[in-house]
């Protein structure tokens, strides 16, 4: 029997959304060529105070790679930052690392996502004494009365690059800020989140098959809200952009090993110190156990018996005396 292939692509995204993703390290998926650069796009005006911005990205099903659209979301609490989630090279793959909630914004790969998010924390705004203040230079904010004004600099700006590692991909590490927020405590993607998935991945223009890395539904105003005045359709698509065919996913030396930076980093974190102690207690250093290995061979071995003196030989012109 066929199988259609919408039932299948929907299968295949019900199952990944299954996944718990209460950490930020986990990675839900596994593809042999890298991601579409991201579409060139403008940000739909923000429906109201307590919405915070979670930029469009790349995911992927049975197809192939899909467009989840920019939207504004309400933070599940007040505090609480969204940390993009990213694709990234390893283990001869590219590897999507969900995003979550938490008081700090964590490591996103490096990638540019736009309005606020330039590859290294959250520009876009800050929360006080439970309120969210928007940043107007990088929000469209027209409607909330909590904004200022403070210009973003930001220096990737040229290719759109939407992964870490790998060929042509950034090459970005944690910063010690970075770092610390993995270790704290993070907050899942919200319901609402998980459905705006769920229908990006059933309409059938966001996939990369068909717009060709220019998806008409870019970004909206609200999660799963694909028609109206709040849809906003992409300008173009990345001038970097390639056909799947020509982004054969061959690993740059220099940039290999930067999509998994976090496990090595993560140890100079307080959270894996206790880890790293217990490691160093259960497994002395092999050169202190050798050395007194040693010594204690040396000591304990009994004194070698000096061998038995070996009788003299007779000299072959000795003759006996006569009697």
């Amino acid at each position: 029997m066929r199988i259609n292939p919408s039932v299948r692509s929907l299968f295949f995204i019900l199952v990944m959304l299954a996944i718990p993703a209460a950490s930020s390290a986990q990675i839900i998926l596994s593809i042999g060529f890298a991601p579409p650069p991201l579409p060139v796009y403008e940000q739909p005006v923000c429906p109201d105070t307590g919405y915070l911005w979670t930029p469009g990205y790349w995911a992927y099903a049975q197809e192939g790679y899909f467009w989840v659209p920019g939207t504004w979301v309400m933070a599940p609490e007040p505090g609480l930052l969204w940390t993009p989630g990213y694709w990234g090279w390893g283990d001869n793959a590219f590897v999507f690392n969900e995003g979550y909630w938490g008081a700090q914004v964590g490591f996103y790969g490096g990638i540019n996502y736009g309005f606020g998010y330039a590859g290294v924390g959250y520009q876009g705004g800050y929360w006080n004494n439970g309120g969210f203040f928007y940043n107007r230079s990088v929000n469209n904010v027209t409607n909330v009365t909590n904004v200022y004004t403070k210009t973003v600099i930001v220096n990737n700006v040229t290719n759109n690059v939407s992964y870490n590692g790998g060929s042509g991909g950034l090459s970005a590490r944690p910063t010690a800020a970075e770092q610390t927020a993995a270790s704290q405590k993070h907050v899942a993607r919200t319901s609402v989140q998980v459905q705006h998935v769920q229908a990006a991945s059933t309409n059938h223009q966001l996939y990369e098959s068909v717009n060709h890395g220019k998806p008409a539904i870019a970004a909206t105003a609200k999660p799963g809200q694909f028609s109206g005045g709040g849809v906003v359709a992409a300008k173009a698509a990345a001038p970097s952009y390639k056909p799947v065919t020509a982004r054969a996913a061959v690993p740059h030396p220099a940039t290999a090993a930067a999509a998994r930076p976090a496990p090595q980093q993560l140890t100079k974190t307080k959270a894996s110190e206790p880890a790293k102690q217990q490691v160093e207690q259960k497994h002395p250093q092999p050169t202190q156990q050798v050395a007194q290995k040693q010594k204690l061979e040396v000591k304990q071995q009994p004194a070698s018996p000096k061998p038995a003196a070996k009788p003299e030989p007779k000299r072959a012109d000795e003759k006996k005396e006569p009697n």
